[in-house]
């Protein structure tokens, strides 16, 4: 277990680590789709929002990698996952692979590393004093 703990963890920090980079300064040829999905990309080009989430998953790649806050890189991981499988879902079913398997990687890490976030799964909490 431990062992594919370590292997979800750098394959999920390369991915958003090379990926989320390629958003910031773009290395790898990315193909425009076209219709909605196109336009979509173009606003987020447009208006800078591809850097904001390129800066984000290339910080938490780097979390991940590093082996130091993971549930950190997880927790914002989460947003971006969920941004990745909507967009994926409604807008380019074709493109949803690489989602859905970085999707899975994530739920394995979380429940890895759960006992980091035992706080937010419990029924009532009282907030410290």
């Amino acid at each position: 277990m431990r062992i594919a703990v370590v292997i979800a963890r750098i394959l999920m920090g390369v991915l958003f680590v090379v990926f989320g980079f390629n958003k910031i300064v773009p290395f790898l040829p990315m193909g425009m789709p076209g219709g909605e999905a196109g336009a979509m990309l173009l606003i987020m080009y447009t208006h800078k929002w591809l850097v904001f989430y390129g800066c984000v998953e290339t910080a938490s790649g780097l979390m991940l990698l590093t082996g130091r806050f993971v549930p950190l890189g997880l927790t914002l991981l989460a947003g971006m996952l969920t941004n990745i499988l909507l967009f994926g879902i409604t807008l380019a079913p074709k493109g949803l692979a690489p989602g859905l398997v970085a999707g899975v990687l994530e739920v394995f890490l979380v429940y890895a590393y759960r006992r980091s976030f035992a706080g937010i799964f419990a029924a009532k909490v009282e907030p410290t004093a």
